[in-house]
């Protein structure tokens, strides 16, 4: 009895109720599949970092390995959670985003109630494009985008200082990107 694999649309036997040979070789694929990064999960990473738009066949061309085993090396790291997504990188200035600003937020009070309530404001705003809890003075910095210093200032005193729980914010502007967009180090992953 011949039917398709509903993954590959492969069409496989099943001869007396036998598991088909496409689900089998998926389990062996499965089975086989580390625990941890290996050489080649490292290499993938890398390259997806400089290229997330390549093939599955340049990218196993790239790494050394055929195309079956990279897509199911991609596909675990993306199950895993090592790749998040993917995304295009925009230049700000192009699209009219000529203000990239340091903000760093004082919180009134860091009780966890408040600090959640401030946090998920601050998620909704799509003006600030990073933002982290920090140690020493101050309680979040933001990495806020705006069109021009008059948009960034009706933005800081309009939403900013109504934000929930918001004592003062303190603000620094890029003068110009040394560095940005960097693909992460994965040099420690390496076996010495």
């Amino acid at each position: 009895m011949a039917s398709r694999t509903p993954k590959t649309g492969q069409t496989t036997r099943s001869l007396t109720g036998a598991k088909p040979r496409a689900d089998a070789q998926a389990a062996a694929d499965e089975a086989s599949l580390p625990e941890t990064l290996d050489r080649y999960h490292i290499a993938i990473l890398h390259e997806l970092q400089l290229d997330a738009r390549l093939s599955n066949a340049e990218l196993a061309a790239r790494i050394g390995l055929s195309a079956a085993p990279t897509w199911r090396r991609v596909k675990w790291l993306e199950e895993q959670g090592y790749i998040t997504g993917y995304r295009a990188e925009i230049d700000r200035r192009k699209v009219g985003l000529g203000v990239l600003a340091f903000v760093r937020l004082d919180a009134d009070r860091n009780t966890g109630a408040a600090t959640k309530e401030l946090e998920e404001a601050i998620r909704r705003l799509p003006e600030v494009i990073s933002c982290h809890y920090i140690s020493g003075a101050g309680t979040f910095e933001l990495q806020v985008l705006a069109t021009d210093l008059d948009a960034f200032s009706r933005f800081s005193i309009d939403t900013l200082l109504h934000l929930p729980n918001v004592k003062d914010i303190h603000t620094s502007f890029s003068l110009g990107e040394v560095k940005a967009g960097a693909a992460m180090p994965l040099s420690h992953l390496v076996p010495r």
